[in-house]
């Protein structure tokens, strides 16, 4: 293969590089030469892939086609490898709580509930649509207006209904009735003694099954890992919730190993979106999303890798918070990969993610000595922020569908008007060169990660676009995965450079909105790079470079389908995004529409 092997891309040093405006960086948009696969032409692919030599022509071909060879593989650059996205700690921004290390994870979320504007609301419906939030679960049950008990068996209900065969929502992959009853009911005596742990206590969290959660498996959407890995005790975040009093109510549905970008599933199921049925929710924490879209659960958990929390929030229209690198203990998630995944949050609203990042920060296994202090924003009017610059990159942020620009135009308007926040039009280089890069790198971890597993158990067991991934995650060498680090180490200090001329970086969600779930995708899964590129184009800084993310729901598109906004932060300044995802929400929230799935477990219709 040495005849054809391609000439690799030559990158300027960073301090040659122009982030300005009017930079003469050329964005490169991104060019996937794949076609949409299913059923039998993916089976026929797959099977291809996976002969000795024919296979290893074809994933030649694939890598140099698609430019991973060029941007990535023999590429130029000084910079030295980056393996780990570890970042300084960072100074602490304006109004910020600063919590003691010392507090356990039911003080955290008091000081949480501290934070919070604090607005008496009633069980009761106006025209204006609203998903009801932690606070509203707590207050109910402290008035006695409802039980938690109660609560559970109307989620229950709801679970069996939306899973059966007429809606078929699949949503969850596993979920035990008696398990949810006997946690609903020792909290129900809690409130009763007026022994509330805190104000999660009783309230509805559904997990990933990336994460594990007795009494539950822990698959990762597979139908064998966890024959070959047994879930022991409860993940470090799970606990802390537990410890909070709230009820896990089961493992969500997701992406088959997190393989994918559409959280269609050929085991469980295809999640699928409340604002259509007929449309995905997104991946790979797909069940996750829907569930809080279609109000089971005021917040679940999700793992974001490449974009898997807050790209299915984003087309279900919920928030998503992927915090930094090593703020939230990893430990009892599946390794599908080391320094790009992070657990993360789907949460109705601003203020319940910021409960439930309370309750699950602190102490992370990295090799960084300490973890920064957490810090939490102060969500009432009287604390204002001000003078906040944010950086957009004109043309990666206008490679999106006209829909989805237009909508996330007016949303920057809109908070420039009302708070008078600046845009400032910047230039990031080499976004695709990153994609293929991160690329590159999630494959790699994910294929020493569970490889020496795929190779034993049989084959038929996985899906066609997991059997296609994992081919090509296994055609990677330590030169690509080194000049990938490479690549990381530049789009570090590039960044860096970004951070100096504003304080966060604004983008779309996603690319596209949801589409439609194809009938020929439910036995082989769907191999479609092209859309899985456009869902996932603005999230990769934050998983490749281990920066603080989020995505705010801001409209609609003209079929009703929902699009998010993304803000992208310096490292450690989750307290930043939160407040600003905050003001984000209030601009937007009175225009917010109900799914046309939906379950109100407190007004019980």
């Amino acid at each position: 293969m040495g005849l054809l092997k391609d000439d690799g891309f030559v990158y300027k040093p960073v301090n040659e590089v122009d982030l300005g405006p009017n930079s003469k960086e050329v964005y490169l948009h991104a060019d996937v030469k794949a076609p949409r696969l299913t059923g039998r032409f993916a089976k026929m692919f797959v099977w291809f892939l996976e002969l000795t030599i024919i296979g290893d022509v074809l994933l030649y071909f694939l890598k140099k086609n698609n430019r991973i060879q060029k941007l990535v593989s023999f590429a130029l650059l000084e910079d030295s490898p980056l393996y780990v996205p570890l970042h300084p700690y960072q100074d602490a921004e304006q109004e910020t709580k600063c919590l003691d290390s010392s507090l356990s994870a039911a003080q955290q979320v008091q000081e949480a509930k501290d934070c919070l504007e604090t607005i008496p609301k009633h069980l009761t419906s106006d025209n204006t649509f609203r998903r009801w939030t932690i606070m509203d679960y707590s207050s109910a049950y402290g008035s006695g207006a409802i039980t938690p008990h109660m609560v559970a068996q109307r989620l229950i209900s709801a679970i069996m209904q939306s899973s059966d065969p007429g809606m078929d929502m699949s949503f969850f992959i596993n979920y035990e009735a008696h398990d949810i009853l006997k946690q609903a009911t020792e909290s129900t005596l809690r409130y009763e003694k007026g022994e509330s742990i805190s104000v999660l206590d009783g309230v509805p969290i559904a997990i990933k099954d990336e994460i594990d959660c007795l009494p539950y498996p822990t698959t990762g959407g597979t139908k064998w890992l966890h024959k070959v890995r047994a879930c022991k005790e409860d993940a470090a975040c799970v606990e802390r919730l537990r410890s909070c009093g709230a009820i896990l109510v089961g493992k969500t549905n997701m992406h088959e190993l997190g393989a994918g970008t559409s959280g269609i599933n050929p085991h469980y199921g295809t999640s699928r979106n409340p604002y259509d049925p007929k449309r995905i929710c997104g991946g790979s924490s797909s069940g996750s999303a829907a569930v809080v879209c279609a109000g089971l659960c005021p917040v679940a958990l999700g793992v974001d890798g490449g974009g898997s929390v807050r790209m299915p929030a984003a087309l279900c229209g919920v928030v998503g918070l992927k915090p930094s690198f090593g703020r939230i203990p990893h430990s009892g998630v599946i390794p599908l990969n080391w320094t790009v995944g992070m657990v993360g949050i789907l949460a109705g609203t601003v203020e319940d993610s910021l409960i439930v990042y309370a309750a699950m920060s602190g102490e992370a296994e990295t090799s960084q000595p300490t973890v920064p202090k957490l810090y939490l924003p102060m969500l009432k009017p009287s604390y204002q922020m001000y003078n906040i610059r944010l950086a957009k990159s004109k043309e990666w942020f206008n490679d999106c569908s006209d829909e989805i620009r237009t909508c996330c135009l007016s949303a920057l308007d809109n908070l420039h008007k009302c708070y008078g926040w600046q845009t400032v039009e910047v230039t990031i280089p080499d976004i695709e060169a990153m994609r293929l890069a991160h690329y590159v790198t999630i494959g790699s971890e994910c294929s020493a990660s569970l490889s020496r597993h795929m190779d034993k158990h049989n084959k038929s067991e996985s899906g066609s676009d997991v059997r296609a991934a994992f081919s090509v995650y296994g055609a990677f060498n330590s030169g690509d995965y080194l000049n990938a680090q490479r690549i990381r180490n530049r789009q570090m200090k590039i960044h860096e450079k970004i951070f100096s001329m504003a304080d966060v970086i604004v983008t779309p969600t996603v690319g596209v909105t949801a589409y439609e779930i194809k009938d020929d995708v439910q036995e082989t899964g769907e191999l479609d790079y092209i859309n899985g590129a456009a869902l996932i184009r603005y999230s990769i800084a934050g998983n490749f470079l281990g920066l603080p993310a989020v995505t705010v729901p801001v409209g609609y598109d003209k079929l009703g389908l929902p699009i998010g906004i993304q803000f992208i932060g310096k490292p450690w300044s989750e307290a930043m995004l939160i407040h600003i995802a905050y003001a984000m929400e209030a601009l937007c929230k009175a225009e917010y529409r109900k799914p046309q799935v939906y379950y109100d477990l407190l007004a019980g219709n």
